[in-house]
């Protein structure tokens, strides 16, 4: 009679839930670029209807604080950053997403050898 290991069991099952909680990660992480850009076409927002608040808002426009100072067309230098930070922020997200597949991928396939290695070491048994 063939005895059961749950240990082996164990071990593959950690394998396979380290993959899953890379996949929870990652579905934190994705959405980060968005939210950055949202944040940031808040702070436009309010420095177009209030360009007296730039030197408050300065951290928060962080790489758009130089091209968006207070001065003359305010509106359409904003405008333009706009798009320009849309397509940073674009590029980023797809950066991000590109390196979060990687590393599920990675992940998974780290967890399938771990699981066939402890599947060939449990059915040579003990000894």
């Amino acid at each position: 009679m063939k005895q059961s290991n749950f240990a082996l069991a164990g071990f593959l099952a950690a394998g396979i839930a380290v993959v899953a909680m890379l996949g929870v990660l990652a579905s934190y992480i994705a959405p980060l670029p968005l939210e950055r850009a949202m944040a940031r076409e808040t702070v436009l927002d309010t420095l177009l209807a209030s360009p007296e608040a730039y030197p408050r808002l300065k951290d928060a426009l962080a790489d758009s604080a130089e091209a968006v100072k207070p001065g003359p067309d305010l509106a359409g230098r904003v405008v333009t950053e706009r798009v320009a930070m849309r397509i940073r922020l674009a590029a980023e997200a797809g950066e991000a997403g590109t390196r979060l597949r990687l590393m599920i991928a990675v992940a998974g396939v780290m967890a399938a050898l771990f699981g066939a290695a402890l599947m060939g070491i449990g059915r040579r048994g003990p000894g």
